[in-house]
């Protein structure tokens, strides 16, 4: 049977479309085949006439028989033995000897276990073809004030694009003009339309929601979010995982093996005076359950499943290789901003200065930082926000870099700065590990904000998880002071921090921890530690081009608790495989022993033989269930 490692993973499309098992040409075939068996085996032992059940007998041979058939003679033109020809081959030996009908049953098993491994693989085909129909085809570009509707392939860097209420967006952009809220959740998995205003990020296949956006494109078609993430899945099993590698190196010393062990078993009692029907009986039920279809098709359906059940969680998983890898990692470490935290920083805490009032304090700063694009600046805008507070607008506005900013709000003076000394209330704040941003009204310190990193809801049960599941102490690794750093430790429930280690540090780091080290970071300043690891898990977000390059798998959705349920499935991908080479490796000892000891019915060898290959081709799916990523 031909191995389901020739056909690529996919991440799973909306469920709408997904291809039924009935519309398969290989169940088709199948299914004609069943039919013309179980009409043929209604005449033979109806007492029909014997033209009228090998009729259908052969029948049932052409319909379920000469795809394989073919693929085999292809294989033995390239020089290969293929396992599919040597099915052919024994069920035209069973009919050589009178046998039509066990072997007419040997091509029906046959062609279910091939339609049963075609719906698997398509599938996962369903997957590239779901994602790529998220991109429009078509696009409205705007020059000189005209627009025109073009294929969505023909949008080049810096080309405007208008997308109406309702549309699909047809190339990553940065919006020029216009606002709205668009669907992002193809991406990003988040389910609320993220909201869009000049400056902001968009990416193809979002739906844009109420407001009409003016874009600028930032990136060929061919280069943008969903277009890399379908190249990346569509590459995904090209590098074969070890174990299948091995096991393929095998099958062709294996299958020319049986081809030998064949003529002896139909030459050797021949000599001895067996008569020569039951030598070839003997010699194709041989044939038939020594084949190594079961343990073929043993190793890339877990793994395949395992990789098409994780993309549908939001983690994309670059090969069965990394997969593998996986489910050897026996040490964790973990990146803090962007990974451990949210990469935004927000106020944690406001200190009024005595006689200030902590809302109006809050307020005038949300007012002077109003006009800034900073993103300390824009924390202390929401935090004001957020507490229902009126921001007053602001007037001479002044910004110096590295330093803060000042503005008149209200008719006083206010500048938003980093300490210039070290005062109480700023020492109060950076002891905790914030950064401290003090608060001048006229020339006085009104107060001082504590701003900080937040910490990412799941972090701490994602922690637990990691290890739990590797048995060994998860390590932050992290660029940022030692106290910041002790403090997101302790809130994520980590005992081993590493702080101030610049990339190359990150990287003698990681090789210090062992060779079977998972690196969790996010993919843009960790880019070499994720290189160095044993197995680089990126934090993808918006899909930046060092995590989709650098990194083994990303996790797109951005939720730090998959990367505990991405070992553990790759672990229970791992458990599967053995089971199936238990499973096809007893079932081949017992048939070939019972075979050649004693006398096994040809009927019995076929439904153990493909049973069997049936049975580890199921075993393989079950991680494609939703109940498999726990």
């Amino acid at each position: 049977m031909t191995a389901l490692a020739e056909h690529p993973s996919r991440t799973p499309p909306p469920a709408a479309g997904r291809r039924r098992l009935s519309t398969l040409p290989e169940t088709r075939w199948a299914g004609a085949s069943l039919l013309a068996f179980l009409l043929g085996l209604a005449a033979d032992l109806g007492g029909a006439p014997s033209w009228t059940w090998w009729a259908l007998y052969l029948v049932c041979y052409a319909s379920g028989g000469w795809e394989p058939a073919l693929a085999g003679l292809r294989a033995l033109r390239e020089k290969t033995l293929d396992v599919d020809l040597l099915m052919i081959v024994a069920a035209i030996g069973a009919a050589s000897i009178g046998q039509v009908r066990d072997g007419a049953l040997l091509i029906v098993i046959f062609a279910t276990s091939g339609a049963l491994e075609a719906y698997a693989t398509a599938r996962t085909e369903d997957s590239v073809r779901g994602l790529l129909d998220l991109a429009p085809e078509t696009a409205v570009r705007v020059r000189a004030g005209a627009e025109e509707r073009v294929p969505a392939t023909e949008l080049r860097v810096d080309d405007e694009v208008l997308v109406r209420p309702g549309e699909r967006v047809g190339a990553d952009g940065e919006v020029v003009a216009g606002g709205g809220e668009v669907d992002e959740s193809t991406i990003t998995g988040e389910p609320l339309p993220a909201p869009k205003s000049p400056g902001d990020e968009v990416f193809a296949g979002t739906l844009n929601g109420s407001g009409s956006l003016r874009l600028r494109v930032t990136r060929d078609p061919g280069d943008s979010v969903i277009a890399r993430i379908v190249a990346m899945v569509t590459e995904a099993s090209e590098a074969k995982a070890p174990t299948q590698l091995f096991i393929e190196k095998v099958e062709q010393r294996y299958s020319a093996g049986i081809v030998v062990a064949t003529l002896a078993v139909f030459g050797i009692p021949l000599l001895c005076g067996e008569p020569a029907p039951e030598a070839l009986l003997r010699a194709m039920t041989f044939m038939i359950v020594a084949s190594p279809c079961a343990v073929v098709l043993a190793t890339m359906p877990p793994l395949l499943s395992a990789i098409a059940n994780a993309g549908r969680r939001g983690v994309l998983v670059k090969s069965a290789v990394v997969l593998e890898r996986l489910a050897d990692v026996d040490r964790v470490a973990l990146d803090k901003t962007g990974t451990l935290t949210e990469g935004v920083p927000r106020v944690a805490e406001v200190r009024p200065a005595p006689g200030q009032d902590e809302d109006e304090l809050l307020a005038l700063a949300a007012g002077a930082e109003l006009l800034s694009e900073h993103p300390l600046g824009r924390a202390v805008v929401a935090a004001a926000r957020d507490r229902g507070l009126p921001v007053p607008p602001a007037a001479e506005f002044r910004a110096e870099p590295g330093r803060g900013v000042a503005a008149t709000v209200e008719g006083r003076r206010v500048e938003v700065t980093r300490p210039a000394e070290p005062t109480d209330a700023v020492g109060a704040v950076e002891a905790t590990g914030r950064t401290a941003v003090v608060v001048r009204v006229d020339g006085e310190q009104a107060g001082v904000l504590g701003l900080s990193d937040r910490l990412r809801p799941d972090a701490a049960q994602a922690v637990a998880a990691l290890r739990e599941l590797t048995g060994t102490e998860p390590v932050l690794l992290t660029g940022d002071h030692e106290r910041a750093a002790r403090r997101i430790a302790a809130e994520a429930g980590l005992r081993e921090v590493r702080a101030g280690l610049l990339p190359e540090h990150k990287v003698a780091a990681v090789r210090e921890l062992g060779p079977r080290t998972l690196v969790l970071g996010d993919g843009v300043n960790d880019a070499p530690a994720l290189a160095a690891a044993h197995t680089g898990v990126a934090m993808g977000g918006a899909g930046a081009d060092l995590t989709l390059e650098t990194a083994d798998a990303v996790i797109v959705r951005d939720e730090l608790a998959a990367a505990a349920k991405l070992v553990s499935l790759a672990r229970r991908a791992r458990a599967l495989v053995r089971q199936n080479l238990i499973i096809a490796s007893t079932f081949i000892a017992v048939l070939v022993v019972w075979d050649l000891v004693g006398e096994l019915p040809l009927p019995l060898g076929v439904a153990g033989h493909e049973g069997s290959t049936v049975l580890v081709g199921l075993n393989g799916l079950r991680l494609l269930r939703p109940s498999a990523w726990r």
